[in-house]
């Protein structure tokens, strides 16, 4: 047990999930943050101090039943307030940074002394995949294993990500929930599109690895889900297209979309950010753009 709290503040990256073809397994946190607030209230439920979407609130409402509920604790009140740069439904890890803040909140409230291990467990538990909650945790580019047959969280590698990389964001003015866009996905997908694919994510990590970049070139190539989700978002296959071809190394559907996000070395940012962004304009689709870095130390509380 670690000393309770009376309020606490916890800062969570943004995230970028699959990576081109690592669906459901690789994550790589971003120099983007939202912060969560907690303070101890009367009562038993969860209490926004500002306005708050009905969204927004039955997903803070969730996470504190399912803390409660792990922790053995009886439910007690709380008040919070979300605030930050991760834009929702942009596919930038938004939910996670919510779930994350709130359970690492409320153990700090209670003074419960949960491992990143179990603040991983219990968001992927929530969110139903662990890429975007092993980045958001742990920081850096993660690896994330499940058991094949529960599903149940097992474990994350995780590999630093230097500074000189940057990572170009451009996100379209559509949302698109992640669970609207899974019912794009097809039931089954053909035997070789998933052998590509697995081809794909391989070569990435060993590249990112390894620290040779040069190798990121075309190593992002998906045929599990971009090929259903990229048509959904105009200007969105263009404006990869148009990041690579201004010197990226490479680029991928950050999450389920709608933004795309372009990887290149930090002095040719400008160029391929402007040039992403002339990609949705040319389809006549408002865009908003960022240069980011990795953001290698995930959660923490301020």
């Amino acid at each position: 047990m670690s000393t309770a709290r009376d309020t606490v503040t916890v800062r969570v990256p943004g995230s970028t999930s699959n990576c081109g073809a690592g669906f459901d397994t690789l994550g790589l946190a971003l120099s983007v943050y939202n912060r969560v607030i907690l303070t101890r209230a009367a009562g038993t439920v969860p209490q926004p101090e500002r306005p708050a979407d009905g969204r927004a609130q039955e997903m803070v409402a969730e996470t504190a039943a399912l803390f409660f509920r792990t922790a053995g604790l009886a439910p007690a009140g709380f008040r919070y307030r979300i605030e930050g740069e991760v834009p929702a439904a942009r596919g930038l890890g938004s939910s996670v940074t919510v779930i994350a803040g709130v359970l690492a909140g409320l153990d700090a409230l209670h003074g419960t002394g949960w491992s990143r291990h179990q603040l991983v467990a219990a968001v992927t538990l929530l969110e139903g995949h662990p890429d975007n909650a092993s980045a958001g945790i742990l920081g850096g580019f993660c690896v994330s294993r499940c058991d094949p047959v529960s599903g149940a969280y097992v474990d994350t590698v995780r590999i630093a990500v230097p500074a000189d990389l940057a990572f170009v964001v451009a996100s379209p003015s559509t949302e698109l929930l992640t669970k609207e866009s899974r019912g794009v996905l097809p039931a089954t997908l053909p035997y070789f599109d998933a052998v590509k694919s697995i081809n794909s994510a391989a070569y990435f990590t060993a590249a990112l690895a390894t620290g040779d970049f040069e190798k990121l070139r075309a190593a992002a190539g998906d045929f599990m889900h971009e090929p259903y989700r990229l048509p959904k978002i105009p200007g969105a296959r263009e404006a990869i297209a148009a990041g690579v071809a201004a010197g990226a190394f490479t680029g991928w559907l950050s999450g389920s979309g709608s933004s795309v996000l372009c990887v290149c070395v930090q002095g040719q940012a400008a160029q391929v950010l402007s040039a992403m962004r002339e990609a949705f304009a040319g389809k006549s689709v408002a865009s908003g753009a960022r240069v980011l870095a990795a953001d290698n130390a995930g959660l923490r509380l301020d």
